[in-house]
């Protein structure tokens, strides 16, 4: 790029699924934009009370648990589509019976799990870079949760800035780092807790000087 003035927009995190009324969607993640290059923000992950499923986004939300149907239903990923792609699609839930359980978010680099009878869905691996000189791990999904067990932590254990989902004894799912991209983790059912808040976006300019 030539020198010169630019835009720059850092797109903040998404918002976790409030605790009144229980179950609840919450926000999409910001764009984040430099120049022409534009990155869109994470989709909401569903909520049991929301019929649409999981969100689309850079990174697709992942599905709700049980009935209705279409909340079990995960987001798409790299939406709206570029090549190569900004990331992966979010987790289904699983509600054909009891226990219930929440797919995890989808990642940078790999889609949210599904979840099954009696197990949450883990969040989709993010990307590591090193454009700030050491490797760093970003855009991980966050992890799922149900009604039984502790939901499985974001970013499959990769240091993507993901928020782990909620434990029994906790409630409300964990929020992600900031500045990673990252999705929140999921509140715990049957309490009426909140799901964790997104991580803000990041802008990296790097050039050479001589």
């Amino acid at each position: 790029i030539s020198p010169g003035a630019y835009t720059i927009t850092v797109g903040g995190g998404g918002t976790g699924g409030p605790s009144s009324p229980p179950n609840a969607e919450g926000t999409a993640g910001g764009t984040s934009i430099f120049n022409t290059i534009t990155s869109a923000g994470g989709g909401a992950g569903a909520g049991q009370s929301a019929p649409d499923g999981g969100n689309p986004g850079g990174s697709g939300g992942g599905g709700a648990y049980g009935p209705p149907a279409p909340a079990a239903v995960a987001g798409s990923g790299n939406s709206p589509p570029v090549s190569p792609p900004q990331g992966q699609p979010g987790g289904a839930g699983y509600g054909s019976d009891s226990p219930y359980g929440t797919g995890g978010g989808g990642g940078a680099t790999e889609a949210g799990v599904a979840a099954v009878s009696g197990q949450s869905g883990r969040g989709g691996a993010g990307a590591t870079t090193s454009i700030t000189a050491s490797p760093v791990g970003y855009s991980g999904g966050g992890g799922g949760s149900n009604n039984n067990v502790p939901g499985h932590s974001g970013g499959a254990a990769s240091p993507c800035g993901s928020g782990t989902a909620a434990s029994p004894s906790s409630g409300s799912g964990n929020n992600a780092a900031d500045n990673r991209g990252g999705g929140g983790g999921s509140g715990y059912y049957p309490a009426s807790t909140s799901g964790g808040n997104g991580g803000s976006g990041k802008v990296v300019i790097r050039y050479k000087f001589q």
